[in-house]
């Protein structure tokens, strides 16, 4: 029972992982598309970045 639970929890994490660079791609294009920059989270700082 715990090896299922195990295997269900990677998964899940796998497909949030995915999410999360699909979205990162997505905002990256908008940023482009209209010219805003993309701000991170840089050395312990926020900072904009020009896509």
């Amino acid at each position: 029972m715990k090896r299922n639970r195990e295997t269900e929890n990677t998964r899940f994490v796998q497909g949030v992982g995915r999410a999360l660079r699909r979205a990162a791609k997505t905002a990256r294009k908008t940023a482009r598309m209209y010219g805003t920059p993309i701000y991170v989270w840089e050395n312990g700082k926020v900072v904009a970045k020009k896509p």
